[in-house]
């Protein structure tokens, strides 16, 4: 559904998107996971034709997105970052609205709206003008918009960042829903467990580039700290006691301590060596396997290096 080769955007003399390439197959539900700045936003605002690239072609269906943009555009349903609703409108007579804009005809654009806003949980409010939505409604709306043409493919940029956790988690489940039904979805997001929830395979970007694409599980597999011990003491514990040799790094979550290393089984032993000659009784010891947060921040940060 999405091929991008050798992308490139320069802003003068700063290069916001560093020659990526990646593609999305048809029914697949994409993730772009990176800090702000990383790029995926202007590499979306590439591929649905918002900007132009400096060098480099994103073909949507077999269609170029500069030389066949209104072809490419037919297939998509575009939720951007900044996307707002048209406030003095009601609920319903936005989606009416997107639905005559994209050359439904009337009888089924009604249709699709009063669908749309029954899925969304927001038929109650269809004759509310949208200024007086929540923020949390107001995005379904945005989104509900993007769908009134039944796309192939859903680019969503950010679409659960800052809002209420019921809107979230009903976001979330219709990105699913609509993914089952055949939509092939490319999510851009900072939200680590929401690639991890969500997508079928991620990239990772930073400062322009890809650092990796692979599924998420198996993401978990490019780092060398294959293991993590989580433990939590009776007393409270100096973490600068806890930095054995063979311990990469520690943090502090909470009232445990997490403790990156290659040999756990030697970090396992020692902390138990600490637990008894400092008098200060373990109540927890887990040995966890990489999170996702943990392979991202390694990416991150060899990218920087």
């Amino acid at each position: 559904m999405i091929k991008i080769k050798k992308l490139v955007k320069e802003f003068n003399s700063f290069r916001a998107v560093d020659g990526i390439s990646f593609e999305v197959k048809k029914g697949e539900l994409f993730g772009l996971l990176g800090p702000n700045g990383a790029g995926k936003t202007t590499t979306i605002r590439m591929l649905t034709g918002i900007i132009k690239p400096t060098a480099g072609t994103a073909i949507i269906g077999g269609y170029d997105i500069q030389k066949q943009t209104i072809k490419a555009k037919q297939l998509m349903g575009i939720i951007p970052e900044m996307a707002n609703v048209y406030i003095d409108l009601s609920t319903i007579k936005n989606l009416l609205l997107m639905g005559e804009l994209y050359g439904l005809s009337k009888n089924r654009r009604m249709k699709k709206a009063e669908e749309l806003l029954r899925l969304f949980n927001l038929y109650d409010k269809r004759d509310q003008k949208a200024k007086n939505l929540s923020k949390g409604m107001r995005q379904r709306l945005i989104i509900a918009m993007g769908l009134m043409n039944e796309p192939k493919l859903l680019v969503l940029d950010e679409p659960t960042a800052n809002l209420d956790v019921e809107s979230v988690r009903l976001i979330r489940k219709l990105i699913r829903e609509f993914n089952d039904k055949g939509t092939t979805i490319l999510l851009t997001t900072h939200n680590i467990e929401e690639a991890g929830q969500l997508c079928d395979r991620i990239a990772i970007m930073n400062h322009g580039k890809i650092a990796a694409i692979e599924r998420p599980e198996k993401l978990k597999h490019l780092t060398k700290r294959a293991i993590s011990i989580e433990v939590s003491f009776e007393k409270q514990v100096n973490k600068e006691k806890l930095k054995f040799s063979e311990v990469s790094r520690v943090e502090k979550i909470g009232d445990k301590f997490k403790l990156y290393t290659e040999h756990p089984g030697d970090v396992i032993e020692k902390v138990v060596q600490y637990s008894q000659t400092s008098k200060n009784k373990i109540i927890s010891l887990n040995t966890l396997a990489p999170t996702l947060e943990d392979i991202f921040l390694e990416l991150i940060k060899r990218g920087e290096k």
